[in-house]
């Protein structure tokens, strides 16, 4: 094997996941091999269901670094997990196997076998059960990362959140110059070292017009500041920017990257100019994680209607931009 695989946990077992992964795997061929982490029984269940006929390739831990992986057949690690029917309403009766994808996947890029990975869709409310706000949050205290950012990507605009799966009332308590400073720090280090991009980044304000009736404005006192401190060390930095009109044609093109600071204020832009066209990566972290940019959905389960674009653009991005990094 010349390059090293693509490790794709499939996440929640109710999910369009492995539909849109069949989809994925037809749709184009790839250079790195994907090794998918799956109960075989689900996999078997749904490649049924979807008239998938390629071959299943059962893969060992223990003589992974012997196999002469490809793209021929499904690579797959078996984790056991008994469901009766092939789709059931999404509980916490999924989240010990999931934790056991996870564990697998994870013992894989410690021991370096891989710096490669995707995860599907899980369900936050389950799943992280409030331990996390995200599964950006909970790699990042599996492998002890402090500093990480949720980069919404797109070849002409990305986006970043600082604050992540946050409930609205908290916001602009979480506001901070130390969080601010470390999203953009952790972007331009992204774009330019991986991406070989001097990224033009914006930071959007908090408030409607950057402006507040209220004795503290967050805009003035907490990012203004912040964005003269960087444009003051050479980064190609604007902002605050009023949200409202930062997303428009004429102001976009401006920018590679733009930071807002919640959730909804940057990814309600991008899903409704990109759609499916965009991937989930986590900065930060000592290897790289994508994942699809959409949840499990429920409502699609079964149908063969669901759109692997976002997929498709993980494997692709991991696949081209991460080639020429042999297997050790």
């Amino acid at each position: 094997m010349n390059y090293k695989p693509i490790i794709i946990v499939a996440g929640e077992p109710n999910s369009i996941f492995l539909e849109i992964f069949f989809k994925a795997l037809e749709y184009k061929k790839y250079k790195s091999p994907i090794l998918l982490i799956c109960s075989l029984k689900i996999l078997s269940f749904q490649m049924k269901k979807f008239g998938v006929k390629k071959r299943i390739n059962l893969l060992e831990i223990s003589k992974l670094k012997s196999y002469n992986l490809n793209n021929k057949s499904i690579n797959l690690i078996d984790v056991n997990f008994n469901q009766k029917k092939m789709f059931e309403k999404i509980s916490n009766t999924s989240n010990q196997y999931i934790q056991n994808c996870f564990k697998v996947a994870f013992d894989l890029i410690k021991n370096q076998y891989s710096n490669k990975f995707i995860n599907g869709p899980i369900s936050k409310k389950t799943f992280l059960n409030k331990k996390f706000l995200g599964i950006t949050e909970l790699i990042a205290k599996e492998f002890s990362i402090k500093k990480n950012a949720m980069l919404i990507y797109n070849k002409e605009l990305s986006v970043c959140p600082i604050t992540t799966h946050l409930p609205l009332k908290f916001v602009s308590k979480n506001i901070k110059r130390t969080k601010i400073h470390e999203k953009i720090d952790l972007i331009n280090q992204f774009y330019k070292k991986k991406l070989k991009i001097n990224p033009r980044i914006g930071v959007l304000g908090l408030n409607p017009h950057c402006e507040t009736v209220d004795k503290f404005n967050e805009d003035e006192k907490i990012i203004k500041p912040i964005i003269k401190y960087f444009k003051k060390s050479k980064y190609n930095i604007n902002g605050p920017l009023s949200a409202d009109t930062a997303f428009l044609k004429k102001n976009r093109k401006n920018f590679d990257v733009l930071i807002g600071m919640y959730h909804d204020q940057v990814l309600t832009p991008i899903k409704t100019l990109f759609e499916y066209d965009a991937i989930n990566i986590t900065l930060g972290l000592p290897f790289i994680r994508i994942s699809p940019d959409h949840g499990p959905n429920e409502e699609m389960l079964g149908k063969n209607k669901s759109n692997p674009l976002s997929l498709i653009k993980a494997i692709t991005f991991l696949d081209k931009t991460w080639l020429k990094q042999k297997k050790v």
